[in-house]
């Protein structure tokens, strides 16, 4: 795979009639798993129909998450509810706050989850509790970012059904 620099151009990957995928940098075809590696890398990327020049990008991430969830074995990433709410909001008038909402979200949550990788490089767990200086404060720290994490999900699934969970108008009556 090829990574380039964050202030270099992204890499350009054609995808043909025959649905092969072109990577433009390397000049060999690549594969959905291929870009799904290079995404995790975090090398920058767009595809764009070889013919028609439209930019597939959204298609092709789309795609690759589709194909991680039908991989998932029981560890799905995108809870159903989520799902059905994410499809709603298609036809729903704040759709156009929803995008940066999520992004604004994961954002958030990927810069807990680094304080977190970075409380636990800074303390590792080798010979137990006892044998760590300072893991009591590490754990404190993991707990608080998790409570920050469910309280920005819980933040985020009631904005995608602010009147409570599906059916509860009619457990009222």
């Amino acid at each position: 795979m090829s990574k380039k620099s964050p202030s270099s151009e992204p890499i350009v990957i054609k995808k043909y009639a025959n649905r092969r995928l072109y990577n433009t940098d390397t000049s060999s075809y690549v594969t959905l798993d291929d870009l799904c590696e290079m995404v995790k890398e975090g090398a920058e990327f767009i595809v764009y129909d070889a013919k028609s020049g439209e930019d597939l990008t959204r298609q092709i991430l789309t795609q690759i998450i589709f194909e991680q969830e039908s991989q998932a074995q029981g560890q799905h990433l995108l809870p159903i509810n989520f799902l059905r709410s994410l499809i709603g909001f298609y036809d729903n008038s704040l759709k156009e706050f929803v995008p940066p909402y999520l992004e604004s979200t994961m954002q958030t949550f990927m810069k807990n989850q680094e304080k977190m990788r970075e409380a636990m490089g800074t303390n590792p767990l080798v010979g137990g509790v006892a044998a760590v200086p300072g893991l009591g404060q590490v754990a404190q720290q993991m707990e608080e970012i998790g409570k920050q994490n469910m309280e920005l999900f819980t933040k985020a699934f009631s904005m995608f059904a602010p009147f409570g969970p599906p059916g509860a108008e009619n457990k009222k009556k």
